[in-house]
């Protein structure tokens, strides 16, 4: 069982960045994957960035050029750097990892990005 705890969120004006965290309390060097999702109001969760084991990075559209992904598997560790922050980037983000059909989830972390 590995419970993930994410930090960093908050209120941010239009433009500016972010760095969120999730951390892990156990190994995640096993994961498959690292994700970030979000949760607008009134809106489905949204898978926003992945990386890999082998350190390969997907982003949804809406958010590439803007935001980074990174694990740090001896920390047990994964951040999302957000830069450029839009309105439209406003919502609950979550962290999940996965592995061999089990996934782990955190109770996410309030971005809200005013105009």
């Amino acid at each position: 069982q590995v419970q993930l705890v994410e930090s960093g969120g908050g209120l941010v004006q239009a433009g500016g960045s972010l760095r969120l965290s999730c951390a892990a309390s156990g190994s995640i060097s096993s994961m498959n994957t690292m994700d970030w999702y979000r949760q607008a109001p009134g809106k489905q969760r949204e898978l926003v960035a992945t990386i890999t084991g082998g350190g390969r990075r997907n982003y949804a559209a809406s958010v590439k050029g803007r935001f980074t992904i990174s694990r740090d598997n001896a920390k047990n560790t994964v951040a999302l750097q957000m830069n450029s922050l839009k309105p439209e980037d406003t919502g609950v983000y979550y962290c999940r990892a996965y592995r061999r059909g089990i996934d782990y989830w955190g109770q996410g972390t309030q971005v809200t990005v005013s105009s």
